[in-house]
């Protein structure tokens, strides 16, 4: 049996990989431009989270002060009712 002989045009392989690198570097082309994207949209993320915390620190700061009023108005009221109270009214001295 004979080998069998195989003929190929090397010009037919070149173009078969340069259209092969062609379609690669565009995908790599597409991806960096995707890329770009994600990282535009991650700065506007980190903007949206900075305001975000600018939010809530400032609502913390006004629910601090609702609870201190909340505490001085409770505290108020124990004190006013404790004031009341015959066991802590003072005791009317006699002259004699």
């Amino acid at each position: 049996m004979t080998n069998p002989i195989i003929e190929v045009d090397i010009a037919e392989i070149l173009k078969d990989l340069q259209s092969g690198q062609k379609e690669i570097l565009k995908e790599i082309s597409d991806l960096k431009v995707s890329l770009e994207e994600v990282k535009g949209d991650l700065k506007a993320l980190d903007i949206k989270v900075d305001q975000l915390d600018k939010r809530i620190s400032n609502q913390e700061f006004t629910n601090r002060g609702v609870l201190v009023g909340l505490i001085l108005v409770i505290l108020g009221g124990a004190i006013n009712c404790l004031a009341g109270c015959p066991i802590l009214k003072p005791v009317k001295q006699i002259n004699f």
